[in-house]
Order: C-alpha cells, then structure tokens, then sequence
C-alpha cells in the first residue's frame, strides 16, 4: 500500500508504536501518535520527528481520530477500546506492525522466507533457537518482533545498510496476530495453547482464535503448519488444504513427526526414524526445553534446511534470561529464576521440568486465569509454596487439598527468606510466578532484578555470619 500523505493514527507510544510511527514517517504519512497515558515512553524519540509526526498524550478524544484513514495500532492498546470501535465501524482500517512490515516486504523484489513463532509459553525461546540454528546454517537472519526488536526497526535498519536477510524469524504475541490479515509464512507454528490474557479476551476461544490467524496465507494452502502433538488446541488447527509437520515428546509415527526416540538407554530427539542428539547433549534442561528444540527442528526442517548444523547450535544454545536461569547455590539449595512464567501453563512445564523438590514462590496478578492446573503439579513436585502479589489468596485456594504448606509474604525479600528456610538440602527454590507482574513491578525483568537481588543480600548475610564464626 501507498502511504505518501495517507493520514495515519499511531495508538501506543511504547517500541513497537515508536516503530510504527518512525516507519510512517519514513514513508511520508501525515502521522498522529497517541498514547493514553499522560507520561508515555519514547516522548523524546518522537519530538525528534516533529514536524513529520503530531504527538497526542491523555485521555483519547474524538478529535484524536478526527480525520483518520488508518490506524496503526501497538499490540498492547485493546480493540475494544470505544473510540478504536467506532472508528471502525466507520469503516476505518485498523493494523498493526505486521501488516504495515507484510506490505513493505510485497513492494519490493528481494527473495525472503518467514517464519512465524506462537503459543502460549516457550515462543520466545523456540523463536532464539531458531535464529542460532539458521545462523549456524549459514543463513543471513534477522531475529524480531515481540522478542525484540520491534520488526519495523529491524527492517529499517536493514534497508539502511542497502541488503534484506533470506530469513525472517519472528515471535507474534496474539496482539499482534489480532491486527494481521495475512501473514504469509513459510513455516508456522501454535506451540501450545494454556489460559493467558483473560482479562484482555471474552474468553478462551477468542485466544485461541487469534493464536490460529498465524496460518493466515494469502495464496491458498501456502505454509507448513508445525503443530503440538501434545496440545489437543494445537492439533485442532491442522488445515486440510496446508502441510503439516509434528512435534511432541512421544516417539514419532512418520516421516513427518519430530519426538522422542529411547535407544541405548539414551533419550534422542528423532525426526521421523532418524535419531539427531540425545537430550542429555541440549544445551538447556527440562524436559520443556526438549519440547522446544523440536519444535525449532521442524521449522527450520520445514524449509529443508540440514540437520547437521541444527544440532550443532542446539548444543550451544544456553537458554535466555529469566526463564529457568540458575542464580547461585546457597546451602545446597539452588536458586532459578523463571520469572518469565508469566502463566499457569508456563509454571506447570517449569514444576514438571525439575527432578529435585521445589519451594515455588508464585503469584501476582492472574489477569483473569484459572489456576486449577497448578493443584497436580503442586502435588508432585513441591514442598511447600509461598506467595505473593493480588491474586495470592486465589492460588492458595486453588491448590488447598493437596497437603503442601502454603506461606504467604508481602514482599519477595520476605518471600525468599521465607523459602530458604523452608527448603531442604538439594532442594530447589523457584520463582515461577504464574502471573503478570505489573501489581508489584515494573515488568517480569524488574521482578527478576528484585528476586536475584534478594537472594545475593541472602548469600551476603549467610557469608557473613561464616566469616564471624571463624
């Protein structure tokens, strides 16, 4: 789409809005950015592209979408915002950053593959994994979108340096997937679908349904789906028209099924009957992680690239931050950072990933979920549980029954001193909070930040009693 002089409105000021609004520029649109709140971020960015851009801060008015042709939303402004609602039902057209990077890509003439990562946990993960296993291929790759950086960003800093990468990997929360007609990737993939954003959706289906827009291709049956045989969710979006790859921790059927393979008393991940590496040799632990290297192995398979050189990256590949980070030991006791569980699914897959007993430190804000499922796992891994943040009451009684203690602590130096007495020796303390983190950090980064700094002032005291006694 030609945008030189379209009248656009930017909603959101955070990175990917910032992207949007410097991309719109870029283009020479006539830009409105808007941002809700009153202090937004990147305020400074954006005044550098005064005149080119208009910046709108507050509450949002009539007179903000007064003469607007599109509008190009970031991912966290809700549709159902009342102003955004009967823009569109004026008939204005509203994307977001996907579709505004879908049609750069269609006016030029480079040669480019996507692929597109979801699912409720482990797309972040999955989307690094197969960025470090393209680039150990050989191939020139640019890594974006809800992982960061924004893909707009990315794009225009490659067009600046005058080339485009062959492959294209990206991580599409389903924010984003709701503002995307089409994204026409070659390979795609719902890793798995749990409760999360209930308090932005009406409900679980409506999740699910935006998850299943990552399929969306403009020429019919274009795409290999890549789908969890251990998700009924994922497996009910098989297409009939598309091709279909597998992964699940079972043994594969087929050709076409990536799983588990137990051969001389070794587990290996498998693609069909071809064993590939034994888990023990992946760089990350938890069974988890063994889930995700096969699902990376089937998106890059996907596009026939050799498994030699996957393999080969999945054995350097070390994980990311605070997702089942090691801190320290202390006492025997090993404390994990995984405040990037962000869910109950995410905390589940964490609990079952671990061999030792758990004191879980959980809680937060539960943006609307059920939290049931973390009963069983509760059962069988833990010892006991403390937690935190608004919907701490609510977790509590969704795990009482099954005989593990349950501790309660109104700040996470509180909540780790806490767990460290209650743990055993060889037992592991984890920070796996099942929820968001806004109603007591900043993010789940500063979450983290406070959780390592209150384990260090732990190990600092402990280390310091040592050096009295002597």
């Amino acid at each position: 789409m030609n945008l030189k002089g379209k009248h656009v409105l930017v909603l959101g000021m955070g990175e990917t809005g910032l992207s949007i609004a410097k991309w719109l520029a870029r283009q020479s649109a006539s830009v409105r950015v808007a941002d809700s709140r009153a202090s937004p971020p990147n305020t400074a960015a954006l005044e550098s592209l005064r005149p080119k851009v208009e910046i709108c801060k507050g509450a949002f008015d009539d007179r903000i979408f007064d003469d607007i042709e599109l509008i190009a939303m970031s991912p966290g402004v809700p549709m159902a915002e009342p102003h955004i609602q009967q823009a569109i039902a004026r008939g204005v057209p509203v994307v977001g950053d996907m579709t505004l990077f879908q049609w750069a890509l269609a006016l030029g003439t480079a040669d480019y593959r996507i692929i597109a990562i979801t699912g409720t946990n482990g797309k972040t993960t999955v989307t690094a994994m197969v960025g470090a296993m393209l680039k150990k291929a050989g191939f020139d790759v640019e890594v974006a979108g809800n992982i960061g950086p924004a893909v707009l960003g990315t794009l225009m800093r490659r067009l600046d340096s005058g080339d485009l990468p062959q492959v294209w990997v990206l991580e599409i929360s389903s924010f984003q997937l709701e503002l995307t007609a089409f994204l026409n990737a070659d390979a795609a993939t719902v890793l798995n679908l749990s409760e999360d954003h209930l308090d932005r959706y009406s409900c679980m289906q409506d999740y699910v349904m935006a998850k299943a827009g990552i399929f969306k291709h403009e020429t019919h049956g274009a795409g290999v789906q890549v789908l969890n045989r251990d998700d009924v969710g994922s497996m009910a979006m098989a297409a009939v028209e598309k091709a279909q790859l597998t992964f699940g921790l079972n043994k594969p059927e087929t050709p076409m099924d990536f799983g588990l393979v137990h051969s001389h008393d070794d587990v290996w991940l498998a693609e069909g009957d071809m064993l590939l590496m034994k888990t023990s040799d992946l760089g990350v632990n938890g069974m988890h992680n063994a889930a995700n290297a096969l699902a990376a192995l089937a998106l890059c398979r996907a596009l026939q690239v050799p498994a030699d050189a996957l393999v080969s990256a999945l054995r350097e590949f070390k994980g990311l931050p605070h997702r089942m980070e090691k801190v320290t030991v202390l006492g025997d006791v090993t404390f994990i950072d995984d405040s990037k569980s962000t869910n109950v699914g995410a905390t589940v897959a964490a609990l079952n990933g671990l061999q030792p007993r758990v004191v879980l430190i959980a809680g937060g804000d539960g943006k609307g979920q059920d939290f049931s499922p973390l009963q069983d796992a509760v059962a069988r891994h833990v010892r006991a549980v403390v937690l935190i943040g608004r919907d701490a009451d609510k977790i509590a009684k969704a795990i009482d029954g099954g005989g593990v203690p349950v501790l309660f602590a109104t700040t996470m130096q509180e909540a780790v001193q806490k767990s460290f007495l209650l743990a055993q020796r060889h037992d592991v303390v984890l920070l796996s909070p099942a929820c968001a983190s806004y109603d007591m950090f900043r993010n789940y980064m500063h979450r983290a930040r406070v959780f390592v700094a209150a384990v260090r002032a732990l190990e600092a005291k402990m280390c310091g009693s040592a050096e009295k006694r002597r």
